[in-house]
């Protein structure tokens, strides 16, 4: 059974509606072709927001490709077992927000071992920014305060740590990054500029893409001297 995760940074500033199609290409690596393919929205990150439920029905309630659901977990579970949901699912998308929250509220409730089941069963994970953050070993972020923090305790099923957002132009996220990875506060991995994800096949990186031009995706190291070394990963043009 394949195992994919597919983790973007979505488009924060300018044309933000470019997120859907990356979502869109979470959705088609299902595979799903004579049928709309069952897709949830997770919103943990964002405190189950009715702004972002609302969003996502009016982005997918009717559309015909997808059958589309959110599973909610303020104030309690809005579905009666959550294991047997999330593993009838074929794509769960993971919103942003707080991954701090994210990772103590999904643990509170057992998520990461459903989710672990979902993933080792063929279901595509995905998300962007928190929900890109949370399959990884961890990464900056702003879920403590105003400024930038490393945070380690993330699900860890790949075996780096993430930064999104890299090109925020709001946040010193690039410099904050190789920073935290130079110091050894976080261990080496990947960062995306917005627009741009990394899809992971079997806890391996196959290929990063992107929905706009000139955008880029990092693999960054520390050196061993107390520094960094970055390499540039173009993407792969939806």
């Amino acid at each position: 059974m394949t195992s994919q995760i597919f983790a973007i940074s979505g488009v924060l500033v300018g044309e933000r509606a470019r997120t859907l199609d990356l979502i869109s290409y979470a959705v088609a690596l299902a595979g799903v072709a004579d049928r709309p393919t069952r897709f949830c929205f997770i919103p943990t990150a964002e405190g189950d927001h009715p702004g972002a439920v609302d969003w996502f029905k009016g982005a997918y309630g009717n559309d015909p490709a997808v059958e589309a659901s959110v599973l909610t977990l303020f104030t309690k579970p809005n579905v009666p077992d959550v294991r047997s949901f999330l593993l009838n699912q074929e794509v769960l998308w993971v919103g942003g927000g707080s991954v701090v929250n994210l990772m103590a509220v999904w643990r509170a409730h057992g998520l990461p071992e459903i989710l672990e089941e979902c993933w080792r069963n063929g279901v595509v994970m995905a998300g962007q920014s928190a929900g890109s953050l949370c399959w990884h070993v961890g990464g900056p972020t702003d879920s403590f305060g105003d400024g930038l923090d490393a945070y380690g305790n993330c699900l860890g099923w790949l075996p780096w740590s993430n930064g999104v957002h890299d090109d925020l132009a709001d946040q010193p996220r690039r410099t904050t990054y190789r920073q935290l990875v130079a110091s050894g506060a976080l261990p080496g991995g990947y960062a995306t500029e917005d627009g741009v994800g990394l899809h992971y096949i079997d806890g391996e990186l196959k290929e990063a893409v992107a929905v706009l031009p000139d955008k880029h995706a990092w693999q960054v190291e520390p050196d061993g001297v107390g520094g960094f070394r970055e390499t540039a990963i173009v993407p792969r043009l939806l």
